[in-house]
């Protein structure tokens, strides 16, 4: 039997580059290394870096379903990944193998467009790009990296190999979820997966959430966070939901993360407003398009409270949706799960008071009845 482990993330340290444009026929990129940041959460040789941004843009895009407009050999042109647009105005460089977009004024590494992408950190960015990096540097072809739309066949460079998909959590992972996350498990677990996936021949078990194109974005009792590819939005629907047609006179509830619409569902005694999960602020455009398809233009939006979350608040608004932005009600926490646990706490932190001044009640009135007894 095999035994599951935790994917762990180790220490390094690691070379910035920013970039320089020059908007002409011609745009000339210079790149200078200008700091090393100590990262807390990677290990990693030197070699190893190089090796990730070696791994060639193109076919990073590529897995993802993005192919160019235009391709050269020294270059792929394409629509921006980034958001909607009908003109391609972004371009990669294959030959030093950078990418810029023209329209935002920005670019960078294959670094710099995971985290734009992916809507993840630095750290974690270098992490999901490792396991697509060979041992030995090099890449041969495209067949050196897993589909997109397959999980199946282990690949050498590390990528994560799907192995089963139950319905029933372990111990561990449903108290992570109780304890840590403070979610009602009975409400939850409908919508949660256990998944046991492989990188480099050793087993890992994980919460898994179920996306539209078959995806999971996966969470464990630890820091890691991941997902099985292809990455989209979950539309979220109950029974009771899909007996009637969409009422389009009620918002739609749009949440950041799993966690998140798993909190949501904890707080309420009952959902009855249709829910998306966006599995990440880069899937705003997607989003647009499912809800703009079936005319729903008023959502409450249950984003992180940070630059990326207001920042998708605002694309919300110039695609012309109403939006009630609800972070205002967790505005001092980092998320909805967040203000979640902290009001779980407080409850459980004033029940324990109560119980305790019952107690304490309880004593001194048997006391009373003693010393009566007594006289």
């Amino acid at each position: 039997m095999k035994k599951f482990g935790r994917e762990k993330l180790g220490k390094r340290e690691f070379l910035s580059s920013p970039i320089q444009i020059s908007f002409k026929h011609t745009i000339v990129i210079q790149v200078k290394i200008i700091q090393s940041i100590q990262l807390k959460h990677i290990t990693m040789k030197e070699k190893d870096l190089s090796s990730i941004k070696r791994y060639p843009i193109v076919e990073y895009l590529e897995r993802k379903g993005i192919k160019p407009v235009r391709r050269t050999a020294s270059y792929a042109l394409y629509r921006s990944p980034l958001r909607e647009e009908t003109h391609p105005s972004f371009k990669v460089d294959t030959e030093n193998n950078l990418w810029i977009d023209y329209a935002e004024g920005r670019g960078g590494s294959i670094i710099d467009l995971c985290m734009r992408l992916e809507g993840c950190t630095l750290s974690e960015a270098i992490r999901r790009l490792g396991q697509n990096a060979p041992a030995n540097g090099t890449y041969s072809s495209r067949n050196d990296f897993a589909s997109n739309n397959t999980q199946s066949g282990m690949t050498e460079n590390g990528a994560r190999r799907l192995i089963e998909v139950s319905d029933t959590l372990p111990p561990h992972l449903q108290e992570y979820l109780a304890r840590e996350r403070c979610i009602d498990l009975e409400k939850a677990m409908p919508f949660l997966k256990c998944v046991s996936y492989e990188v480099r021949g050793r087993c890992y078990q994980a919460i898994g959430f179920a996306n539209l194109s078959g995806g999971f974005e996966l969470r464990d009792n630890g820091s890691f966070k991941g997902t099985i590819a292809p990455k989209d939005i979950t539309p979220i629907f109950t029974d009771k939901q899909t007996e009637n047609p969409i009422d389009k006179t009620q918002p739609l509830c749009v949440f950041e993360g799993f966690m998140d619409f798993l909190s949501f569902l904890s707080m309420k005694g009952e959902i009855t407003n249709h829910c998306l999960v966006m599995n990440s602020v880069s899937n705003v455009a997607r989003t647009v398009r499912y809800l703009s398809d079936r005319h729903l233009t008023h959502i409450c939006a249950f984003l992180d409270n940070d630059d990326a979350g207001r920042r998708a608040v605002q694309e919300f608004l110039k695609a012309g949706f109403k939006v009630e932005d609800m972070s205002i009600h967790y505005k001092d926490f980092k998320d909805l799960n967040e203000f979640h646990v902290c009001r779980i706490r407080e409850l459980q932190k004033q029940k324990a008071q109560e119980r305790t001044r019952l107690s304490v009640t309880e004593q001194n009135k048997k006391s009373k009845q003693i010393k009566h007894k007594m006289r």
